[in-house]
């Protein structure tokens, strides 16, 4: 799907400014308020947009141990051990990865010991094979897209 300009400012806006109404938006940009909800609509269906809610954050949760666990598994067993991912509540992102694993998640953790806890649980899952585990230090770049919707903007 092809954003435009306006889409481009559009995203912009709800990156900078995300608990400001359609209406000021559209008053911002200098549109419609139609034509911006017909966008906004427009780059949700098209996948553009794929979450309206808040960003939370583990550590003020109480988890602030951050991991990053790669995970190998037997082979046609993928879809399986994806599937029970998904019921660790510690796993806040897995993707199926090329190279050294088949799948990379990423866990949360309160402590040390709960981390090796969670790192256990998911060594006896059916068709895990091993795993290995980079412990995060600290967050250098935090998760953006941003600097990526004014590259897509310069073209």
């Amino acid at each position: 799907m092809a954003v435009d300009e306006l889409d481009t400012r559009i995203l912009t806006l709800l990156l900078e400014q995300p608990r400001t109404s359609v209406r000021e938006y559209a008053r911002l940009l200098g549109v419609a308020r139609g034509t911006l909800q017909a966008r906004l609509d427009r780059m949700e269906r098209d996948g553009v947009i794929t979450g309206t809610g808040p960003s939370l954050s583990p550590a003020a949760l109480g988890h602030p141990v951050l991991a990053f666990v790669h995970i190998e598994v037997t082979q046609g067993r993928l879809d399986e051990v994806g599937d029970a991912l998904a019921a660790v509540p510690e796993i806040i992102e897995a993707f199926s990865i090329t190279g050294g694993g088949d799948l990379l998640t990423r866990v949360a953790a309160r402590d040390n010991g709960h981390l090796e806890d969670v790192i256990q649980q998911l060594i006896n899952l059916p068709g895990v094979v091993r795993t290995r585990t980079e412990v995060a230090l600290r967050q250098r770049v935090a998760h953006r897209v941003l600097p990526l919707v004014a590259s897509v903007a310069r073209r």
